[in-house]
């Protein structure tokens, strides 16, 4: 599993575009932050095409099912993984999803115990 940085391309079922946003600084990959708990919640997702008289576009990330790491943390935080899904607030609730497209970077991984 690869960790998350703040390039990667994490985007919503309907190919909305999650805007990543760091809550720490001082642990990165080639110059771009590291994601930890809960970095990926109650983020704005940008540009959700599901637009209709009674469907609402996905617009904020929701609480994370997956992707926390089990035994890596920065600062007692655990690192997000590319395995990373939740739920967004579209339409239909409970059933729209946001996961990772593209980790942000290629090389360093993680393995769970």
């Amino acid at each position: 599993m690869k960790i998350i940085i703040t390039t990667a391309d994490v985007r919503c079922d309907h190919d909305g575009n999650v805007q990543n946003n760091p809550s720490q600084h001082w642990v990165d990959v080639s110059g771009h932050a590291i994601l930890v708990d809960n970095d990926p919640e109650g983020r704005a997702i940008a540009r959700c095409p599901n637009i209709g008289a009674t469907m609402k576009p996905c617009t904020k990330t929701l609480r994370v099912f997956e992707g926390y790491s089990t035994w890596i943390r920065i600062d007692g935080r655990a690192i997000v993984m590319d395995t990373l899904d939740g739920l967004t607030d579209g339409t239909v609730p409970g059933t729209v999803h946001y996961r990772v497209r593209h980790p942000g970077q290629s090389y360093v991984e993680v393995d769970q115990p």
